[in-house]
Order: structure tokens, then C-alpha cells, then sequence
């Protein structure tokens, strides 16, 4: 099938003659080819799919803007569908004794919804799977998944509708954030990146877990009735009631959650029991834990290497590709396209079709105008690409001319930059004001404060920030004033507080001695005006990339930002599967006190439980409230508490759940994250990188991408490896 519906790439006659006959829509074909090329090369995208001429059309329109958002839209929508669908996630507090009866969406509202977005899917297999073709499909794990939840998703959906809404379990709900993964290639690679991690991360879980059952049973014994101690046996009784109870108390102690509480009963008797719970915490968490971190940090390095190796060989690909279909054209003027290279009026026509970014695209034009309408050959036109890396630097307007000497002066000082920081400075003042008049009347009432300097104050500031609007304006002009992002956040806060001083002066009148503006009501007039002032004080973090030490941490940040897309979105698909497994495991579960036999109100409660410590509100009773209480958990800060009180409740073996949520979210992710924070900062903190950031005003060249983090080190693919893998294309036939 993959021969009969080969397109050929070079369609030139080897004795000289050009044919005449269709030798347009060939190089037409050719054009469209490239661009198609050249679109896959810049997203990291296999070339290997039909080449005909519809297919390019109906591959172009499926990777369009629209239909992506489209697409990402619908992922966002069926996701969404968990905070309104049975149980609902509609009401003010989560908490048991004050919640009401939220709000249920009639039977068939959300099974419509949902059916709408599986439709959107099923196209959406649909057109991957024409464009692959049956081969390909047949050979992607991933696509076959995806027909496999899809069957199992309408399969379930059917016999919701057939129950009346009324099963009590819904499987397409654990498989909805499959959808989240198939659409996002990073994701898939940091996915395969800890699949491949397991086998190591499990060898230091083995040594954890040898180490906590040695330090249980020891425990067991060092802690065992004896000699009627009654301290010891307080201690026994509280941690190491039995073998399990035990194991969960140091286990909670390997994150430190419970030190030194579970320590203080045997400390108190004698120091030297101290000993055994510092050995088990300088081993555990010190130690093995710590190389568990560096572990998963050093194996996802290298499979993420591995993965971006590929991205990078599909990105080289994508671009050979497109200078073979480029080559062909000139094969059809009957050129030796071997000697000639890519034309660059061929290519600059590719280039008017490609979906690229205008900078990006002018960058790249002025290049190839460079070479003055010599042809490329294939390692000019791979550097071509390398301009899309490259950050955009946006180009201001220029300042309004002014003929008067004045004028021009009063220009310069109000366009400098030393302007800006005497609004800095203003702004800082404008917060050490409010913050001393807090701290001044911190043990007032609200009618026992004197705000008439507060008052005054904040006229004045406000004044100072609207002639300071007003002098930038007069200095850069409208647009070249609105062209900085941090101008038009102030010009917008100064319009607010315009709007609310104004109001205030036509509410409570000018400030005088006794002037006491109305505190009362959830937000006052006066309440507002104090929030937006202090929101001014954002303005002074523009003294960031002027601190050369701060800039390059907060680029770390901003482009660990940047490249959080997909870790967030593994986070996101752990806390949907655990959430709502929760809440088909805990459902109901956490009663308010009086309405069960096991609950206990907060005078009889022991001291730090959950019915003392009022965690009402964590519970798996709705979608909304199960986030968060996984959530909690996560941070591992009173954790212990959370596994006694649904061990209390439902029983011991809800401690497997909350141990499972713990390894993948506390173990695995975190320590992913600070393996992509440590990349990212040593690149960032990389000598010739740090030297290039000194150097000018542009402080970011690049833009921080996950593939070029790591672009330094990988290895450019070979010539021969490109060619061998475009030979193998199922769907283009090349003539060298």
C-alpha cells in the first residue's frame, strides 16, 4: 500500500527534456511538500504521513491554530466535567458541618457534554489515523490506546444512560485524563522518561524499605513492655502498638512529619533512646532519600536526553526532507540539482506559506538574502532553522520629535531610566506608609482610627502617579508608552486608583481631623482603595533585571515557567486519577460529628486528631474537595493525621492509597521538578551563558525551551542517518 501511494520527491528527466505536461502541479506539490517539511521540522513532528496533495491540506488544517485550540478546548471541557457532574463540587465551604445540598445536574446534561467531546475525539483518531496510515497505526501504541479508551469511555457511557445516571462507578472518569496525555509529545516523553527511571528509583525503594522494616522490628523490641515502665509502655501503646501501627509511624518519621513527637515519649525516659530515632532519620531521610533523589534526577536526565535526541534527529529530518523536495524543483528546470542546491526564490516562496512567527520569518529572510541568490546546500539551509530558537526582542517606536530645546530636555530626563527609579522609590514609600499605619493601628477598631494622614497620603501618591503617566506619555508617546508591558500595568492601576480616589471623595469628602471613612461591610470603599494602592508596589520589581545576580535566578524561574507545561501536566493527570478514586473510596465517609458512632466532638477529641484539629474540610465528598486534600497530603505537614483519621473510618487499607499518593506525588514528581529546576539554573549559571547575559541590555537571547537546555550536549544526526530514514519514508520515493 505504501508504494502504490508514494509521491515521488524528484521528478526531473535524466536525458535533459523537461517535461511539460503537469510539471506545474508537480512543482506545486513540491512547494506544498516543504512547507508541510518545514512545519514539522520547527514543531518536533514525525514526517512519516501521506504526502498527496489532499492529505497535506486536511494535515495543515488539523495542526491549524483553530482546530488545536479546538482540541485543547474540549481535553479542558471534559476534565472540567468532574467539578460539576455527580457529586457536585457547587457548594460554598467543604466542610461536613456547615456544607449544603449542592446543586445536581439533571441525568443526560452531562452525559450530552460528554458525548459532544468524545465525538471531537473520535474525528480526531479518526484523521491521525487516515494520515499514518493503517501500517503506522497498526505499529503506535499510543493511537491503538486511544481507540481503546475511546471503546471503553462510550461503552460506559451507554450504560450510564441505560441506569439512569444511577451506577455507582464510572470507569471513563479514570481514563479521561488519557486525553491530557495523547495530545501533548512532551508529556509522553517525560512519561516514558520515569517509566524508564522505575527500575532504579525501585532499587533505593528496596533499600528504604529493608531499612524501615529493620528499624520497625527493632523498634519493636527496644520499645516492649518490660520491668511494668509505664513510660515505655505510653510509648509502645502510642507507636508501636503492633507491627503495622509501628511501620506507620516511622514511616510518616521518614518525612519528618511526626519528629519529634513520635521521639519525645522514650526521650523523656532516657537520652539514649534519642539514638535510635536519629540513626533512622540521618539513614532514611538524610541519606537514602536524598539518593533517591539524586538517582531519579541522573536517569531522567539521561532518558530526557534520549528523548530530546530524537526531537532534535526530527527536527534535522524535517528540514532534509524539505531541501530534497526544494532540490527536486530545480530537477525539473533540468538542473543538476546535486550541484545547484535549493533556490532561494523556491524556498523564500516555502517560507510566504510556512506558519511561523513574522520575526522568526523575517529573520530567516534576511539570510537567505544574504547568500544574493546563490543556491543553499543542505548545511546552509539547516542552519537556516536555527533562527527559530532565537528569542524575539520586540522593537519599541520611536519617541515623538520635538523642536523646542526645552521640550527635548524634559524629554530625555522623563524617558531615562533613572525616572523610573524615583518611581520605584516612590512606590516603596507609598508601601512603608500603609505598612506603618497597619502596624500603628493594629490594636485599634476600625472606628478608633485616625486615617486623615493616611488620607492625605494617598492623594498625593496617587497625584504623583498620574503626572507620572502623563510625563511618560508626553516622552515616548502614546504607542511607544503602551509598548511596554509595565506601562500599561501602571497606566491601568492609576486609572483604578483615579477611579476610586475620585469616588472616595465623593463619598466621605476631603480628608480633616476627624475624618473617619466607613471600615464596615466584607470590602469598603476606603478597604479598596488601600488594596489597589498596594498593588503599585509590583511596579518596583522592575529593578530585577538591573541586579544582574537576581536576573538570572528569576529567568531560571520564569523559564522553569515556560517548560512546567508538561510536568504540570503529569501532575495534573495524577491528581485527576487519584482524586477521583478517592472519591469513589472515601465518599461519605467524614461525618459531622453527632450523626456517626465513630465520630468525636473537639472537647473529646484527642489533642493534634482530625476531629480536634477541625479537618472537616478534607474530605473526597466532591471532586473540588478531594483536590485539595490530596493536596495537603502532598506537602506531607500533618500528613499522620489524615492516615489515622481515614484508617479510623474506613479502615487499615486506606493507608496503601494515601502511601501511593505520597510516593507519586511527594517522591517521584517533586523530585522531577527539582531534576528540570537544577537543569535549568546550572544552565542559566553556566559561565559563557552567564557572560552572555552580562553583556548588553538583551539580557535573554534565547528562549529556555526544554530541547535547548540540553541542545550542547546532543549529538547532530549524520548525513547518511537523515537519508537512510527519508528512503524509508512509506509515502515518498527519492531518485538519489
Amino acid at each position: 500500500m505504501a508504494a502504490a501511494e508514494a509521491q515521488p520527491l524528484l521528478g526531473r528527466d535524466r536525458g535533459g527534456g523537461q517535461a511539460t505536461s503537469g510539471a506545474t502541479t508537480s512543482q506545486e506539490l513540491c512547494i506544498n511538500q516543504a512547507v508541510v517539511f518545514i512545519e514539522d521540522a520547527i514543531k518536533y513532528r514525525s514526517i512519516y504521513h501521506r504526502m498527496d496533495a489532499g492529505s497535506l491540506w486536511l494535515y495543515r488544517w488539523y495542526y491549524s491554530n483553530l482546530c488545536q485550540r479546538v482540541l485543547g478546548f474540549t481535553i479542558f471541557l471534559i476534565l472540567a466535567l468532574a467539578f460539576v457532574e455527580f457529586p457536585s463540587s457547587f457548594t460554598r465551604t467543604a466542610d461536613v458541618r456547615y456544607r449544603s445540598q449542592p446543586w445536581q445536574p439533571p441525568c443526560g446534561l452531562t452525559e450530552t457534554i460528554e458525548a459532544l467531546c468524545m465525538l471531537v475525539f473520535l474525528v480526531d483518531l479518526s484523521v491521525k489515523g487516515y494520515l499514518v496510515g493503517q501500517a503506522q497505526l497498526q505499529e503506535n501504541l499510543w493511537l491503538l490506546s486511544y481507540f481503546v479508551v475511546l471503546v471503553v469511555s462510550m461503552v460506559d457511557w451507554i450504560i450510564s444512560l441505560s441506569l439512569a445516571c444511577g451506577e455507582p462507578l464510572r470507569v471513563r472518569r479514570l481514563l479521561r485524563p488519557f486525553f491530557l496525555l495523547q495530545n501533548s509529545s512532551m508529556m509522553k516523553k517525560t512519561l516514558k522518561c520515569i517509566r524508564w527511571s522505575l527500575p532504579e528509583m525501585a532499587s533505593v525503594g528496596l533499600l528504604l524499605t529493608i531499612h524501615l522494616c529493620l528499624f520497625t522490628i527493632f523498634g519493636m523490641l527496644l520499645f516492649s513492655i518490660g520491668e511494668k515502665d509505664e513510660t515505655q509502655n505510653k510509648e509502645r501503646l502510642a507507636y508501636f502498638r503492633n507491627l503495622p501501627e509501628a511501620l506507620t509511624s516511622l514511616l510518616i518519621l521518614l518525612t519528618t512529619s511526626n519528629n519529634p513527637d513520635v521521639m519525645i515519649p522514650a526521650y523523656i525516659q532516657n537520652r539514649a533512646y534519642a539514638l535510635f530515632f536519629i540513626s533512622f532519620t540521618l539513614i532514611g531521610s538524610l541519606f537514602l532519600m536524598n539518593l533517591l533523589t539524586a538517582i531519579i534526577y541522573n536517569q531522567f536526565r539521561g532518558y530526557l536526553m534520549k528523548s530530546l535526541q530524537t526531537s532534535l534527529f526530527r527536527r534535522r529530518l524535517g528540514a532534509r526532507a524539505a531541501y530534497e523536495v526544494l532540490v527536486s524543483t530545480a530537477g525539473l528546470a533540468g538542473a543538476t540539482p546535486e550541484a545547484v542546491g535549493v533556490n532561494p526564490e523556491n524556498f523564500l516562496r516555502v517560507l510566504q506559506k510556512t506558519q511561523l512567527h513574522s520575526d522568526h520569518k523575517q529573520a530567516i529572510m534576511q539570510k537567505v538574502h544574504s547568500y544574493e541568490g546563490r543556491p543553499m546546500l543542505a548545511d546552509e539551509f539547516q542552519k537556516l532553522f536555527d533562527e527559530v530558537d532565537k528569542g524575539v526582542i520586540k522593537e519599541h517606536p520611536p519617541m515623538p520629535q520635538y523642536q523646542s530645546p526645552f521640550l527635548q530636555s524634559a524629554q530625555f530626563i522623563f524617558s531615562h531610566h533613572y525616572f523610573d527609579y524615583l518611581g520605584n522609590l516612590i512606590a516603596l514609600g507609598n508601601l512603608v506608609s500603609i505598612c506603618v499605619f497597619l502596624v500603628l493601628d493594629s490594636n485599634l477598631m476600625p472606628g478608633e482610627r485616625d486615617d486623615f494622614a493616611l488620607g492625605i497620603l494617598d492623594h498625593v501618591f496617587v497625584l504623583y502617579y498620574l503626572l507620572e503617566v502623563l510625563l511618560k506619555v508626553f516622552a515616548l508617546g502614546l504607542r511607544g508608552y503602551l509598548s511596554y508591558r509595565s506601562n500599561v500595568f501602571d497606566g491601568l492601576l492609576t486609572i483604578v486608583l483615579l477611579v476610586l480616589e475620585i469616588s472616595a471623595l465623593a463619598v466621605y469628602r476631603l480628608p480633616n481631623s476627624r475624618w473617619k471613612p466607613d471600615h464596615y461591610g466584607p470590602l469598603s470603599l476606603w478597604d479598596m482603595t488601600q488594596l489597589v494602592n498596594t498593588m503599585i508596589v509590583f511596579r518596583f520589581l522592575r529593578i530585577i533585571p538591573n541586579v544582574k545576580p537576581i536576573a538570572v535566578v528569576a529567568s531560571t524561574i520564569l523559564g522553569l515557567i515556560q517548560n512546567l507545561r508538561a510536568f504540570g501536566g503529569i501532575l495534573v493527570v495524577a491528581y485527576y486519577v487519584f482524586a477521583i478514586a478517592g472519591i469513589n473510596l472515601f465518599r461519605g465517609l467524614i461525618v459531622p460529628p453527632g450523626n456517626g458512632s465513630l465520630v468525636l466532638n473537639n472537647r473529646s477529641a484527642l489533642c493534634g486528631s482530625f476531629e480536634q484539629l477541625n479537618y472537616w474540610s478534607n474530605n473526597f465528598d466532591d471532586f473540588a474537595a478531594a483536590l485539595i486534600t490530596l493536596w495537603n497530603v502532598m506537602v506531607v505537614n500533618n500528613w499522620q493525621v489524615f492516615l489515622d483519621a481515614y484508617r479510623r473510618y474506613s479502615g487499615p487499607w486506606s493507608i496503601v492509597y494515601f502511601l501511593l499518593w505520597w510516593l507519586v506525588s511527594s517522591v517521584i514528581w517533586i523530585n522531577l521538578f527539582l531534576a528540570l529546576l537544577l537543569e535549568n539554573f546550572l544552565h542559566r549559571w553556566d559561565p559563557q551563558s552567564y557572560k552572555q547575559l552580562l553583556v548588553g541590555t538583551r539580557q535573554i537571547t534565547y528562549q529556555m525551551s526544554v530541547e535547548l537546555m540540553f541542545r550542547d550536549i546532543l549529538e547532530e544526526p549524520k548525513e547518511e542517518e537523515l537519508m537512510e530514514k527519508l528512503h524509508k519514508h512509506p509515502y515518498l520515493q527519492l531518485c538519489r
